[in-house]
């Protein structure tokens, strides 16, 4: 299968993958943090008198924290938020969000990770996430595999997923055409920015949306869980390079 979606990639870019990179999203693919990000947002826009349910949370997935903000206060208060508010908002998430402090990798990322790094494969973060307590942890749960010179967080852009500018940036730091590149995603507005950026994505859905969410939202293809995907890193490895 990931032969003739790599193939049909090709077909419709009128390019030849050649693959040197993998771009991955962090939450909820690096990190199993998704459930304690909805907890933290549900509590924090509660405080301010606004309902946001774990639908609301993976459908936004993506989105710097600015603009998680005002897409809420735009659909519930007619307005967008002040910088004030944005500032305290965002830092009370953060708290709560560090105060859960049970995050873990993604379960059968590390060996994926390990794959990928073998096969020289070069490997990048592109989170819309500024959540520092995660960003720090990556190299004490995965040494040697990241790099802060590889990465692209919510500091590094000025619009977030669904924009095609966090993974735009991304090629550009490393150099690559879109076809020298996949990402890797779980979340609907990360594919959409991803493909926007014309990259071969891969979704894998380890939320609580079904999996046409992701295909309609453009994923190539979709795995149920990061396990299943490190199952077929060769097959990928093979049918890109």
């Amino acid at each position: 299968m990931i032969a003739d979606k790599i193939k049909l990639y090709n077909a419709q870019n009128n390019v030849q993958m050649k693959l040197k990179a993998v771009l991955f999203d962090m939450d909820g693919v690096i990190y199993d943090s998704m459930p304690y990000h909805a907890e933290a947002w549900i509590k924090t826009l509660a405080h301010y008198g606004v309902t946001f349910t774990p639908i609301d949370v993976y459908e936004n997935e993506g989105r710097t924290g600015a603009a998680t903000i005002n897409e809420v206060f735009e659909r519930q208060l007619g307005r967008t938020a002040t910088d004030s508010e944005l500032t305290e908002i965002y830092a009370m998430k953060s708290r709560i969000f560090d105060e859960i402090n049970t995050i873990t990798p993604m379960r059968g990322v590390a060996n994926l990770l390990k794959k990928v790094k073998e096969s020289g494969t070069a490997i990048y973060i592109v989170t819309g996430s500024g959540q520092k307590s995660l960003l720090e942890k990556l190299d004490h749960n995965f040494p040697g595999i990241f790099a802060r010179e590889r990465m692209i967080t919510a500091e590094d852009v000025t619009k977030g997923k669904p924009d095609p500018e966090p993974y735009l940036n991304a090629l550009a730091k490393a150099h690559l055409m879109p076809w020298e590149a996949i990402v890797v995603e779980n979340a609907p507005l990360g594919v959409q920015a991803a493909k926007a950026a014309g990259i071969f994505t891969i979704a894998v859905n380890t939320g609580i949306l079904p999996d046409d969410t992701l295909t309609k939202s453009g994923a190539d293809i979709v795995y149920p869980s990061m396990e299943k995907f490190a199952e077929k890193w060769e097959d990928l490895l093979l049918a890109g390079k």
